[in-house]
């Protein structure tokens, strides 16, 4: 299957992509519904168009159909899963990585300066509480506003794109109902970016405190120089272990190249909060 969407079929190709990417099954009937879900009973797309779709889809290896029950193939699952990964952000590795790494430096700025500055048990727990506070709130609200800006403007891309594609279909018919389509088709999705973009924001918010909360936890409550060990061994094992495997997978570089990079960003942050915060 191309990337481009040419014609009626490839747009409805799409969205039982996005449909069944769970690894779902349904009924022909009810598959029916979903696509009329997703037409918002706006651009009537008939059975006979839905037929001939998942009939091309057979014949390209990307469905199959068990017991009267169409469901994806394996190759299928996978091209279902990039589209829901284009179209509705389903892959939370800038949240992630955003999450432990602040976290992370958060954490170690806090426990350098408390075992520095000697200070008591209270204050220590002040200054990392409201430091953590901040800067998980910082990344919620960064990422479910700009995330939630970025998406827009790439789904407004996107769909520019498949209308100029669509425009060329040569019947008048079939290429208002196309472009009907998928101006609902992105309506919807629209929607759905909403509520991940929402998920997003928890998924770094609450990473990010994790990520800082647990090593500090351990440098309050265990006595020296335990504590300051067993803190930092924490933090260097989220760094070097969860971070970098999980950026090294994601990004399909190296992971001694990742780790250069992670230790490389999260020592001039250590550096430069601790320089900042003796001035």
């Amino acid at each position: 299957m191309s990337f481009e969407i040419q014609e009626l079929p490839d747009i409805i190709r799409v969205i039982v992509l996005l449909i069944l990417g769970n690894g779902t099954s349904l009924e022909r009937p009810a598959l029916k519904r979903k696509v009329d879900h997703y037409c918002a009973g706006y651009a009537c797309i008939e059975i006979n168009d839905i037929e001939r779709t998942v009939k091309e889809m057979a014949g390209e290896g990307l469905i199959v159909d068990e017991a009267d029950r169409l469901k994806l193939t394996e190759r299928g699952l996978h091209l279902g899963g990039e589209w829901q990964k284009l179209l509705l952000k389903k892959e939370p590795i800038l949240e992630v990585v955003a999450g432990l790494t602040d976290g992370s430096i958060t954490g170690l700025v806090a426990i350098l300066s408390a075992f520095l500055a000697h200070l008591t048990i209270a204050a220590a727990t002040f200054a990392a509480i409201l430091s953590l506070a901040a800067v998980s709130i910082t990344n919620f609200s960064s990422f479910l506003l700009g995330g939630k800006t970025e998406d827009i403007a790439d789904l407004l891309t996107l769909k520019t794109l498949m209308d100029y594609s669509l425009s060329d279909i040569p019947d008048k018919t079939e290429r208002d109902k196309s472009l009907r389509l998928v101006k609902q088709l992105f309506v919807l999705l629209h929607k759905e970016i909403g509520r991940s973009n929402l998920y997003a924001a928890l998924i770094s918010g609450i990473t990010t405190f994790l990520a800082g909360i647990i090593p500090i936890i351990f440098y309050l409550t265990l006595p020296p120089p335990y504590g300051i060990v067993l803190s930092l061994a924490i933090v260097c094992t989220t760094v070097g272990v969860f971070l970098v495997r999980y950026r090294s997978k994601q990004s399909k570089v190296h992971w001694k190249i990742t780790l250069i990079e992670t230790v490389v960003i999260v020592a001039i942050g250590v550096i430069a909060s601790l320089i900042i915060g003796s001035i």
